[in-house]
């Protein structure tokens, strides 16, 4: 008889652990939500419901004077030049990057170990302690205050040449012998046979340069310094800082922030299957 009613006994214990472990998912969904409400909800108030009430999900009136005021002034100009460097480092970084990454790869000549390791330690070496080679190497090439300076130190990253690199040498290699039998040189070879299978590789590494070079504010301290050559998180700190004169101006700043998260957020929504589909994939290789 009671191994009969033991299950039963169980049940509503299991019931308590499912409900249990909802609540506690639901409360750290809700810890990581709630932030992008309040930018959410606050872009939309008026300057003294946001200074009153910043934590209220609730605008009271709702009001679009701060993008308003926000369209007024540069914000346009930092969106232009954001787009602009955003997708010629983004073109460039997958493009160069896929070109090491297939060299280190497959090509074999003299000191490849040593380039490689290079690349590695350049992972390693927090940005910060370039900000003054930088600035030195950009005087003297006189390329200081230009486009140039802010799109041609970011077109290779080591960190992309490694991905790459780590996924080109988990394609089979029979595959480029039998296009190089067939008369395809090397680059023929990587173009037309390699490059089309790296796709979750290259999916990967195009979000993560949109990403990384969209948010770029470190590199823009020392590459410019002309407000016409702002791009967005440069524009943004001026924002924080109160260029734009008194007061808290929450609607402004956060109007600003939801309006620069939303281009990474729609490309990560667009293409998270394939992001996803290529870090699944890159593990069952590895």
């Amino acid at each position: 008889m009671a191994t009969l009613t033991s299950p039963n006994k169980r049940q509503p214990k299991g019931l308590v652990t499912t409900i249990v472990g909802y609540a506690v998912l639901i409360f750290f969904a809700l810890v990581f939500i709630y932030p992008f409400v309040i930018q959410l909800t606050n872009s939309f108030k008026t300057e003294p419901d946001a200074a009153s009430n910043p934590l209220s999900p609730i605008p009271h009136p709702v009001t679009t004077a701060g993008f308003e005021r926000l369209f007024d002034g540069d914000f346009p100009l930092w969106i232009g030049n954001s787009v602009l460097v955003t997708v010629v480092v983004t073109i460039g970084r997958v493009f160069l990057d896929s070109l090491a990454g297939y060299a280190l790869a497959r090509l074999r000549f003299r000191g490849r170990r040593a380039v490689f390791a290079t690349v590695v330690a350049v992972m390693a070496v927090p940005g910060v302690v370039l900000f003054i080679p930088k600035f030195l190497v950009f005087n003297q090439l006189g390329i200081y205050n230009t486009y140039t300076a802010l799109i041609l130190p970011l077109l290779v990253d080591a960190a992309g040449v490694f991905i790459m690199k780590q996924f080109f040498e988990s394609i089979p290699v029979s595959l480029e012998e039998a296009a190089r039998i067939d008369g395809a040189t090397v680059f023929r070879t990587f173009w037309s046979v390699v490059l089309p299978m790296a796709r979750p590789a290259l999916i990967t590494l195009t979000i993560l340069s949109f990403q990384g070079t969209w948010n770029e504010f470190p590199h823009t301290l020392v590459a410019v310094q002309d407000p016409s050559l702002f791009t967005l998180p440069r524009g943004l700190a001026n924002l924080v800082s109160g260029s734009l004169g008194s007061g808290t101006q929450y609607p402004l700043k956060l109007g600003a922030a939801l309006l620069a998260t939303i281009p990474v957020a729609v490309l990560f929504a667009l293409f998270q299957r394939y992001f996803v589909r290529g870090a699944s994939e890159g593990a069952e290789k590895g």
